[in-house]
């Protein structure tokens, strides 16, 4: 089953942010293509700064830019076609080759904010597993099941911890006084007291993250 994930991501070898580092109020994002190159280098980028000039002195000397052509600018506005160093790090090769798409991309932050339409938990799972790989900073916002047209908000939990929460709300774990303890909500679920209370908690966790805190990272059973 597809699921659309939103992730924050951070590295000093990020495309552009030495220059989202050193402009304020910069805003960058990533203009979609049609079709992706999974070793392409070069991407179409949405920059909007006041001053032209700085702008392109910062990416003069950005690490992570090789070169760059203006190719449109309206007022505050440009679009840039830039070519990444071969240093930079990237994560659109590792979502090509898990047959994932970047829906969206913009800077957050130190950081990029990436919406993905991936294939299954398992491709976001190999999107972590390189991103702890090469030291990038990986935080799931949301994650969103695409079962229906309207996509039913998973908010970052694993199958196990929602089954978990949804038993323990259901038995009245959570009411105060609460209707059942820890061990009876271990007996419906089969499991020791000790793995179903850290299940809760990290389903708890997770639903802090994916609804009112930012840039927490979530993952794990």
């Amino acid at each position: 089953m597809s699921i659309t994930a939103k992730v924050h991501i951070e590295h000093e070898r990020l495309a552009l942010v030495p220059t989202l580092n050193s402009l304020e109020n910069i805003q960058i994002r990533v203009i979609t293509q049609g079709t992706t190159d999974p070793g392409s280098t070069t991407f179409p980028f949405f920059i909007e700064y006041h001053d032209r000039d700085e702008l392109e002195t910062t990416l003069d000397v950005d690490a992570t830019v090789a070169s760059y052509e203006l190719v449109d600018e309206t007022g505050e506005t440009s679009i840039y076609y830039i070519e990444h160093t071969p240093e930079t790090q990237l994560i659109s090769t590792v979502v090509t080759q898990v047959n994932g798409f970047l829906i969206h991309t913009e800077t957050k932050g130190n950081g990029w904010l990436v919406r993905l339409l991936l294939p299954d938990r398992s491709a976001l799972n190999a999107i972590w597993e390189y991103s702890t790989e090469n030291n990038i900073t990986l935080d799931i916002i949301e994650i969103y099941s695409n079962e229906d047209a309207g996509g039913e908000s998973s908010f970052g939990l694993t199958d196990e911890q929602r089954e978990a929460l949804q038993i323990a709300f259901r038995e009245g774990y959570f009411n105060e006084p609460r209707d059942v303890s820890l061990s009876d909500v271990a007996d419906k679920l089969d499991l020791s007291s000790t793995a179903v209370s850290g299940r809760l908690r990290r389903g708890m966790r997770n639903l802090v993250a994916a609804t009112i805190a930012e840039h927490t990272q979530t993952h794990s059973d």
